[in-house]
């Protein structure tokens, strides 16, 4: 990390995994705005830019109407405080292109600064469009690159490639699913899959790369997994053992019959595309052998 600075002094990051990869590489101290939702604990103080029109703390079902609601009507689901980034003339503003419901996307920072005398230029936004492991390592490169830090976006890349790599999966290949939505059901997306499959286990549901999917208890039913994860997207470990312990009354699968619930802190490990999904395979490893992980991982029963 002993590069020298360059590129842009002002950044402005409206995706909580932007915000996480900027500290990794180093530059939490350029980071002037952030979105509402990024919680890395280097950002207090920050300038906020962004909420969400849906209400976060309804019960998911109700969550899930809203969101399907403001989609049909092509409603964005985040507004940008426009005459704020203004106001803090940033030179980088990092975004996301992966998913509507998830953060702020390029459209919507469009519309928030259109008409303002200080229109940001194409070339200072950057957005991030990794589905897949190697996706997210390249956008951390991206964003490198983007920031003036090329060399160590290269470096960081590399240890977090190590890392995936030396992950020990277990030999058993139990059978796994993964809940990023509870009530109704949403089957892991993106780079889980990948998790999944680095910690040994078999993706009953979905596929890499893929966005993550609707599906209903019958199926899941049909599948009958071995061991069920739940890791709601947006949140974190208590808020998924609460989710968790819904699904315990489903006593038609093999997997709530044999004791095999686990709720995971997925805003660290699963939902974001940051380098938390490395630890996150390993945590999945681990659980797959019946060992909980402390603060990440545990068994609901």
């Amino acid at each position: 990390m002993g590069e020298p600075m360059s590129g842009p002094v002002r950044i402005v990051s409206l995706l909580p995994s932007a915000t996480d990869l900027l500290f990794d590489l180093g530059l939490g101290d350029r980071v002037v705005g952030v979105s509402h939702s990024c919680d890395h604990p280097g950002v207090a103080g920050r300038s906020v830019l962004t909420r969400s029109i849906v209400d976060s703390s309804a019960p998911q079902s109700e969550i899930d109407r809203a969101v399907s609601e403001a989609m049909r009507s092509g409603l964005a689901l985040y507004t940008v405080d426009g005459p704020l980034l203004d106001t803090l003339k940033p030179d980088l503003v990092v975004t996301q292109g992966v998913c509507e419901v998830c953060a702020v996307t390029p459209g919507t920072i469009e519309q928030a600064v259109r008409y303002l005398p200080g229109c940001l230029p194409a070339d200072s936004v950057l957005s991030l469009e990794g589905t897949s492991v190697a996706g997210i390592l390249a956008d951390l490169r991206a964003l490198a690159g983007a920031a003036g830090v090329p060399d160590r976006g290269e470096a960081l890349a590399a240890r977090a490639q190590a890392e995936w790599d030396a992950v020990p999966p277990v030999t058993h290949a139990p059978r796994v699913l993964t809940l990023e939505w509870a009530d109704p059901p949403f089957t892991g997306g993106h780079w889980v899959p990948e998790q999944v499959e680095r910690a040994g286990g078999v993706n009953v549901l979905g596929a890499p790369g893929v966005d993550s999917a609707r599906t209903t208890w019958e199926t899941i039913a049909q599948t009958d997994p071995d061991v069920i994860v739940v890791m709601c997207c947006g949140y974190g470990l208590e808020q998924n053992v609460a989710f968790a312990r819904d699904v315990l009354g489903r006593r038609d699968l093999r997997a709530v019959r044999d004791g095999q619930v686990w709720a995971v802190d997925a805003n660290a490990l699963y939902s974001r595309p940051a380098l938390g999904v490395i630890r996150g395979a390993a945590v999945l490893a681990a659980l797959l052998r019946g060992e909980a992980t402390e603060g990440a991982s545990v068994r609901v029963q």
